[in-house]
Order: C-alpha cells, then sequence, then structure tokens
C-alpha cells in the first residue's frame, strides 16, 4: 500500500530518530529487566546462605567444646610421658595454633567475592550489551 506522502530527508530523519528512540527505550528496559533478575537471584542465594547459619553455629559450638576437652586431654597424656605441665601445655597450645592459623588461611582462600557474584544476570547482561552494540550500529 504506498503512502501518498512523499520521501524527504526531514521525513526519514523523524523514521530514524523514532527508530532510535525505540532501540534505546527497549535496551533500558531490558537492562532494568536484568537489574531486577540480578537482584532476585542474589536474594536467593543469600537465603540459601542464612538457612545454614542455625546448624552451623549449633554444630561449631559443640565442636568447640569437645575440642577443648580433647586438647586437655592431650595435656594429660603428654604429662603422663613425663613432660611437665608447662611444656606440654606450650606443646599442645602450639600444635592447636598451628592447625587453626592453617585452618583459617584455607577458608579465607575459599571465600571469593566470584562465589556471591550472580553468574546467570552476568552472562545475560554481556549478551543484552552486545546486542544493544549491534543495534546502534
Amino acid at each position: 500500500m504506498p503512502s501518498d506522502i512523499p520521501h524527504t530527508p526531514e521525513r526519514d530523519r523523524a523514521s530514524v530518530a523514532d527508530l532510535f528512540g525505540s532501540a534505546i527505550g527497549q535496551i533500558s528496559t531490558l537492562f532494568r529487566q536484568e537489574i531486577q533478575l540480578a537482584r532476585a537471584e542474589m536474594g536467593e542465594k543469600l537465603g540459601h546462605a542464612t538457612g545454614a547459619i542455625t546448624p552451623i553455629a549449633a554444630g561449631g559450638g559443640l565442636l568447640l567444646g569437645a575440642l577443648i576437652i580433647l586438647l586437655f586431654a592431650l595435656v594429660s597424656l603428654l604429662m603422663s610421658f613425663g613432660i611437665a605441665e608447662g611444656y606440654a601445655e606450650l606443646i599442645v597450645g602450639l600444635f592447636a595454633a598451628l592447625v587453626g592459623y592453617g585452618l583459617i588461611r584455607s577458608g579465607l582462600s575459599q571465600l571469593k567475592t566470584s562465589n556471591l557474584v550472580p553468574e546467570r544476570t552476568t552472562t545475560q547482561l554481556s549478551r543484552d550489551a552486545q546486542v544493544a552494540k549491534e543495534q546502534v550500529r
């Protein structure tokens, strides 16, 4: 169906401007939706982590009590072999400190901010940026 309006540079510019404005609006909406997805994904991950805190804390408390009793037993064992009480406590204390330090270092190396990044959203945002670049060209 041919249009009765002749093609003029002004009409063509208006059409390009309308298309460009529409593309920018769609890209803006897409990025807002991706940010909402990231928030939802982070909330989901935080919910999983929060649910695990109570049993971890309870187990940690019991294990700490057990560890203290075992360390006292180790001091008593060393004393039964003829080591003076002060030296036995020093040996057990240094051993516990070294093991604790190693465990903390190991845990810190595993605790990375990359584990908290919403991977699906990051991937999708990267794809959206690529599509946006192609649309602008």
